[in-house]
């Protein structure tokens, strides 16, 4: 059985893309391939794609998906951030990035991504870095961790979960960080896993996973036609918080000098853009009963004026 999973606002995303024939798109996390289908289905006959994605797992089973595209399409291996070195400025039609983990990552024990069953501290995207989260969890000074955990994760608890992960050192499996966490915050009784917040943290340090998104939605914009598309699919509110920025940066009418939005020094300009709807697209109740993890996407379209 092939392991291709269904992402998530596929409908949404090919109705407020609007891929067409002839035009040209980039799936920039592409994963296994479904986004990366819908939108050459969409844009045929000969409507053009690139992939791009980290991990060369996916991007294995995203090409084997997308076989009857032959011609149509070309994956790579690499970071979103790294549009720019890949792609020619104003050369694309739409750009869609579906953020946070995928579900292959999180259903393999051995990448280290869940609390679900016990496996290695991994949770690199790109299996060729170095980085991993047993070397942050085991190296970083406990002041650290509880800055991650509280930034990155809303960890209330923040200081004594740390404090409970350095004294354990070394810490070396999911099941293992898992349970340190538990024993400070209790296993509570709702929907949520009480090492969800943690487990968040230390992925986004160790994949740079904000660090990635602004670099990727500057390069995402530069490649984009006048008229194209940038759809963002968010899991989380830092997430949102990143790409609202973005947005507004572009759709406002004016400009500051500096970073300071100082009303008496604003001088008009043209919007870059504008939003395609105004409210974030979620996934509708039928979605969210076959797929639960799809529950917190939120879907953002900004269009290049």
């Amino acid at each position: 059985m092939k392991r291709w999973h269904q992402p998530v606002l596929v409908e949404e995303v090919v109705g407020l893309l609007a891929p067409r024939p002839g035009g040209r798109y980039v799936d920039a996390t592409v994963g296994t391939g479904g986004h990366a289908e819908a939108i050459l289905q969409a844009s045929a006959p000969d409507g053009w794609l690139w992939g791009f994605d980290r991990d060369p797992e996916a991007l294995a089973l995203a090409q084997e998906r997308l076989a009857p595209f032959a011609g149509r399409f070309e994956l790579q291996k690499g970071n979103y951030a790294d549009l720019l070195m890949k792609l020619a400025p104003e050369s694309c039609d739409g750009v869609l990035l579906d953020l946070g983990v995928s579900s292959l990552q999180l259903e393999t024990p051995d990448r280290g991504f869940s609390f679900q069953a016990d496996g290695p501290l991994d949770m690199r995207m790109d299996p060729a870095q170095r980085l991993t989260a047993a070397d942050l969890v085991n190296s970083a000074s406990e002041e650290e961790l509880a800055r991650w955990f509280w930034e990155l994760g809303g960890e209330r608890r923040s200081r004594a979960i740390a404090r409970a992960i350095v004294r354990a050192r070394p810490v070396t499996r999911t099941a293992q960080l898992a349970e340190l966490v538990c024993a400070v915050v209790g296993r509570g009784g709702g929907a949520r896993h009480p090492a969800t917040r943690v487990f968040q943290a230390l992925r986004i340090v160790v994949n740079d996973e904000l660090g990635s998104l602004e670099r990727g939605l500057e390069a995402a914009w530069r490649v984009l036609k006048p008229g194209g598309r940038l759809a963002v699919i968010t899991f989380h509110s830092l997430e949102v918080r990143l790409v609202k920025a973005f947005g507004r940066e572009r759709v406002r009418d004016y400009e500051c000098p500096g970073d300071v939005d100082v009303p008496e020094l604003r001088r008009p300009r043209p919007p870059q853009a504008r939003w395609v709807t105004r409210k974030a697209v979620v996934p509708r109740a039928a979605e969210v009963e076959a797929n639960p993890r799809s529950r917190s996407a939120q879907l953002r379209v900004l269009e290049k004026v």
